[in-house]
């Protein structure tokens, strides 16, 4: 008999327990088979690892192919029929589908009435396809006294408008003195209290009052869209925000008669970039504080921004008599084009012919202005700071504005701005304040937000 060596003996050993251990294997597969056949409605929830609503078996977000056709819900897209119960069958179909689409196809005009897409008993992540257009009834009948929006959307998560459609609020019966139309103007299209909002692809014109606004929304994403109206439409600012924060705005077309980007109190983490605005009124911070109301606004960033023929570039402008911030706010790589003013700060800001001296104001602190060019029509920079309440913190470099035409120069105007000269500038801003005041300080320590 031959001896077995230590080599053979590992070698039958481990032979042996690799066929054991696939026996082994086999065994308790076929048994959880056959327990999950037998007890597939019966498993214990220790046991399932639950997927969230949306997901596979494999925990792979499942995109819904549910489609909701607006003519499928009896819309005739003739431009003259009343199309506004239609839109909200469509949507109150899509609305019980999670990651459901909304369709409002090409080759069609919906004649829409003032309507809200309300969110609060829907599903998330609903698409609005925008390929057709939508126009705003221009009789006074439908407005009634007055409304604020003309679309709405509100209490939304994950929702997305898209497409290469319009929106048109053929606000020209509103912007004349014809009296025919409500004194209460419109927002053409209006979010509200959303959170994961996207808008790109469309247009929106002709708005009766603002184009676009969010009011109490959070993680706000604009892009690629077109706004335009007329230069001289009153108060037709192209994109309004208010107590919104987490907004980026880039890569956009706004051309409109009042602000191209409105930043009201409440928010923050404001990211814009890239984007053309002309005509208009530029990028505003404000108007903030107005009868003597608390305004926090901060951490705004406004980047690689091109202007032309616009009333001003970038604007903060504030009210006498109101209190609160405007802090941690960036202005670079700006290019402006025969802009009356490209740099301003205007804490006695008044829209009306004459406003009551106040010693409070929002106070203004942290602005920093970075290679800003281009061409001016009134003035250079205008800094117009409150006596009571200074504005500090202020930093300007690689700043060279030239007049449009050589025999319309001007100097610079400052009053009550304090910060620092980080360049030469072209022209010389000779007029800001170095340093801190103890007034804004002090001041600082009441009002902040």
């Amino acid at each position: 008999m031959n001896r077995f060596n230590l080599k053979d003996l590992t070698l039958i050993l481990f032979i042996a327990f690799s066929v054991w251990s696939s026996s082994f294997e086999n065994c308790c597969a076929r048994e959880g088979r056959q327990y999950w056949r037998q007890s597939s409605k019966a498993v214990p929830a220790s046991v399932l690892v639950k997927k969230p609503k949306g997901y596979n078996h494999a925990g792979r977000r499942m995109l819904s192919s549910a489609i909701f056709n607006v003519l499928d819900y009896g819309a005739k897209g003739d431009g003259q029929t009343d199309d506004t119960k239609s839109f909200e069958a469509a949507w109150a179909a899509a609305c019980k589908v999670e990651a459901s689409t909304m369709v409002v196809p090409s080759g069609s005009v919906f004649l829409v009435l003032p309507i809200s897409f309300s969110g609060s008993s829907c599903e998330q992540n609903i698409v609005f396809q925008l390929d057709g257009k939508i126009i705003a009834p221009t009789s006074s009948q439908p407005w009634g006294s007055g409304l604020l929006q003309w679309l709405e959307f509100k209490n939304l998560k994950g929702f997305t408008i898209k497409g290469k459609g319009i929106i048109d609020g053929q606000g020209s019966v509103w912007w004349g003195d014809s009296g025919n139309m409500p004194s209460t103007k419109p927002t053409a299209l209006r979010f509200y209290g959303s959170n994961g909002v996207i808008v790109t692809g469309i247009t929106i014109q002709n708005s009766q009052q603002t184009h676009l606004k969010f009011d109490s929304c959070k993680t706000i994403q604009v892009y690629d869209i077109n706004v335009s109206s007329p230069g001289d439409s009153p108060n037709t600012d192209g994109i309004h925000l208010q107590n919104s924060q987490d907004v980026v705005i880039y890569s956009t077309t706004l051309a409109c008669g009042d602000d191209c980007v409105s930043i009201q109190t409440g928010c923050s983490n404001v990211y814009i970039h890239n984007v053309n605005c002309g005509p208009g009124h530029g990028i505003s911070i404000g108007s903030l504080g107005k009868d003597s109301t608390k305004a926090c606004v901060s951490n705004v960033t406004v980047r690689d921004i091109k202007m032309q023929n616009t009333m001003t570039g970038v604007r903060i402008k504030t009210w006498q008599g109101g209190s609160g911030s405007v802090q941690g706010i960036m202005f670079s790589n700006i290019q402006v084009s025969e802009v009356e003013t490209p740099i301003m700060i205007d804490q006695y800001y008044c829209d009306k012919s004459k406003c009551q001296n106040e010693s409070s104001a929002v106070a203004v602190s942290g602005i920093d202005y970075v290679n800003i060019q281009g061409t001016y029509k009134v003035k250079p920079v205008h800094f117009a700071c409150s006596d009571n309440v200074p504005c500090t913190g202020v930093s300007l470099a690689t700043i060279n504005l030239e007049a449009a035409q050589k025999s319309q120069s001007s100097d610079p105007f400052c009053w009550e701005a304090y910060g620092e000269l980080r360049t030469t500038t072209v022209p010389p801003i000779d007029c800001l304040q170095t340093g801190k005041s103890p007034i804004a300080k002090a001041q600082s320590t009441v009002d902040s937000c």
